[in-house]
């Protein structure tokens, strides 16, 4: 069996070599880059299963990265090192292609549990009668219902009626709401509990198809088509046969791409690439986007007449920050999910926990949330999780804006300078926390104040821990 290649990019040289030699222990081939033109060089001498790469780079950043990567392979995951601060890039990120993202500081066990994570959803196109779920496990061999959480609240009793009313139907379904909210899986429900669920259901994230090879992935292609084009290929189409296929983010799809998924909605069949024969196929389409397809049309971005097709039925979700009531719903969810995968049997959360993450803004919604968890149990030595396991984001209350000064062309602030220096204090102790691991004796050496001190400090900015 192959050895696993892992492609580390972090200009962190300290990092590189942790890295290099844990990963080198677990049995995978690893390669370091402390730039992104070293690790160009090293994606174009050699292949890679996984990337794991820094968002901030000498010479570049991960989302330039993401994008050379995806025209190397669409088979290489890619997983992003990032601080908490930038979390809403980072689920973007995940919305373009990258498969998760690893918030500082690092710890081992977590690096190593997304690493497994992602190297096993590399799977294999499956046998025409198997089903299949492109780039993930396959689907139809299991329930949907571990993975799928019905909330609480008004908002989540009207999604539940809208996926029993249409799941039985043929209608084309385009699911909408911000990157994160959880619209694959609500996509897998209506799958499962349609008249296809015993066929293949195929997720395509169209944001991660490169451009050049996106009708390929899609549609297929016959040997020679084009250069590397060394076998015949089934397209998504053909996979999902008989089955469901979800086209995620379907406002990355280009022009050309749009045209021939209108021909397929229209007329039933497809092309493969390279081929005059048309191939019929029996497939119901469900749709997700997290932008305003309606402006992408008045810009010129998207066809109307496509649009009018995958929006037979409209099912819209709302982000996590509006609905509160749900928060704890899914961080329980999300508990029990991570307890199985790392072994352990924490409880649930403590008082203070919970209500850090009632109060937490989560831009990143249900995907920022599992993560958040994940995390959390990891960390958690006893049977309940605490605020000293949640990042510093979390615990803080999120990132504060910081107050503008009166000026020329500026707003003015109630506090002015003190408010800009409150903002940059209560950053400075956090960080401080997190980089002492939370405990405050550490950190109040680190800060050069006594513990009374710190503790007024963490009273007076609402910081528990």
């Amino acid at each position: 069996m192959r050895q696993e290649r892992i492609l580390v990019i972090d200009d962190d040289a300290d990092i590189r070599t942790l890295l290099s030699r844990f990963l080198g222990k677990q049995g995978y081939e690893v390669e370091c880059a402390g730039r992104g033109s070293a690790a160009r060089d090293l994606l174009a001498a050699g292949r890679f299963d996984l990337v794991l790469c820094d968002h901030r780079l000498p010479d570049t950043d991960s989302a330039e990265m993401l994008m050379h990567i995806r025209s190397v392979s669409s088979d290489i995951k890619v997983i992003i090192i990032t601080g908490y601060s930038d979390v809403r890039m980072a689920v973007d990120l995940m919305r373009k292609g990258a498969f998760d993202y690893i918030g500082k500081p690092l710890y081992p066990d977590e690096i190593l549990m997304r690493i497994r994570e992602a190297l096993a959803a590399r799977t294999p196109e499956p046998a025409p009668a198997e089903g299949a779920r492109t780039g993930r496990v396959p689907a139809g061999k299991a329930s949907a219902g571990p993975d799928y959480v019905q909330g609480s609240g008004p908002a989540a009793s009207a999604l539940a009626e809208h996926i029993a009313l249409v799941a039985p139907t043929p209608l084309t379904v385009l699911i909408t709401g911000e990157t994160g909210t959880g619209k694959e899986f609500v996509a897998k429900e209506i799958h499962h509990r349609s008249d296809r669920a015993s066929k293949p259901f195929v997720a395509v994230d169209c944001g991660a198809l490169p451009k050049d090879l996106a009708g390929s992935e899609l549609f297929g292609h016959i040997k020679g088509a084009f250069t590397g084009a060394i076998a015949d290929k089934r397209g998504s189409f053909e996979q999902a046969q008989g089955g469901t296929l979800f086209l995620d983010e379907i406002g990355n799809l280009t022009y050309e791409n749009q045209v021939k998924l209108l021909r397929v909605l229209q007329e039933r069949r497809i092309k493969r690439i390279g081929d005059d024969k048309d191939i019929l196929v029996d497939v119901r389409i469900l749709a997700a986007t997290n932008e305003d397809l309606g402006t992408a049309v008045a810009e010129g971005r998207f066809r109307e007449d496509l649009l009018h097709r995958i929006n037979e039925f409209r099912i819209g979700l709302l982000p996590l920050r509006d609905r509160p009531g749900d928060i704890l719903v899914f961080a329980s969810h999300f508990l029990e999910r991570a307890n199985l995968q790392l072994r352990k049997s924490v409880q649930g959360f403590d008082e203070a926990a919970a209500a850090k993450l009632r109060a937490h803004s989560w831009p990143g919604n249900l995907r920022e949330l599992g993560n958040v968890v994940k995390r959390a149990v990891l960390l958690t030595t006893g049977d309940l999780v605490q605020s000293a396991a949640l990042p510093i984001e979390v615990i803080g209350g999120g990132s504060v804006p910081v107050p503008q000064v009166e000026g020329a062309g500026h707003g003015v602030s109630m506090d002015g300078l003190r408010g800009v220096s409150h903002t940059a204090e209560k950053q400075a102790i956090l960080q401080a926390l997190e980089r002492n691991g939370f405990n405050k004796t550490r950190t109040a050496e680190m800060l050069n104040i006594d513990r009374k001190t710190l503790y007024n400090k963490l009273k007076a900015f609402g910081i528990e821990v």
